[in-house]
C-alpha cells in the first residue's frame, strides 16, 4: 500500500504586506541575516523585476524598523558561539560569512568579541566541555587535533595543548606528516 503524497499546489505569490507579515514571523523564529531572509523571501515573490522589488521593499521596510540587522547579528552570533559553545575565531568567522554577512561586518564583530579573549583556556573550555580527555595513543591525539582544528582554533594554541598534555612528541610528529586528503582545514 502505497502513501505518495499529492504534489504541492504552488503558492499564489505575496502582496507586500502579506510578505512582510512573513518575513517578521521568520524573524520571530529565529535571528536571520539579510541574505538568509532574501533567500527565504524569493520564493515567495513571482519572479522577475517586480518580485525583486518587492523583496527589496521589505527588507528596507525592516531595517528601517530595526528588525534586521547584519551587524547586530554578527556580534550576538559571535558572542553566543564563544560564551556557550566556545568556539574560536576562525569558525565564527566560516559560519558567518556562510550565513551571507559581509566580510567587514564579519571582522569587526569578531575582533571586537575575542579581542580580549585567551584562545588557549577558551581552546580548553572547549575541550571539557566535549569532555575531551587527554590522548593515549596518536589516533587520539588527531582526533583531538582535528576536534579543536574544527572548532576554529589556531594551530600554534592546538599543539601548546598537545604538548602540556605531555603527549609524546613521536605522536606530535605523526600529525606533522598528515596526508594531504587529510586536511587540517575540514
Amino acid at each position: 500500500m502505497s502513501f505518495a503524497r499529492k504534489p504541492a499546489r504552488p503558492r499564489p505569490p505575496l502582496n507586500e504586506p502579506a510578505l512582510y507579515d512573513y518575513a517578521l514571523k521568520a524573524l520571530g523564529r529565529r535571528m536571520r541575516t539579510e541574505a538568509e531572509l532574501r533567500r527565504l523571501l524569493y520564493p515567495r515573490v513571482e519572479p522577475g523585476p517586480s518580485g525583486d522589488h518587492l523583496v527589496t521593499t521589505v527588507l528596507a521596510r525592516l531595517k528601517e524598523h530595526g528588525y534586521l540587522n547584519d551587524q547586530s547579528f554578527a556580534e550576538t552570533y559571535a558572542r553566543l558561539r564563544q560564551e556557550n559553545e566556545k568556539l574560536g575565531q576562525r569558525a565564527v568567522r566560516q559560519k558567518l560569512a556562510q550565513k551571507g554577512v559581509a566580510a567587514p561586518t564579519i571582522n569587526e564583530a569578531v575582533e571586537s568579541r575575542y579581542a580580549a579573549t585567551d584562545e588557549e583556556a577558551l581552546a580548553r573550555a572547549h575541550l571539557e566541555r566535549k569532555r575531551v580527555r587527554k590522548p593515549e595513543n596518536e589516533k587520539e591525539t588527531a582526533r583531538v587535533l582535528r576536534r579543536l582544528v574544527a572548532a576554529g582554533f589556531s594551530t600554534s594554541v592546538i599543539y601548546k595543548i598537545l604538548r602540556q598534555w605531555n603527549v609524546p612528541d613521536e605522536s606530535l610528529a605523526a600529525l606533522d606528516n598528515l596526508d594531504s586528503s587529510e586536511s587540517l582545514d575540514e
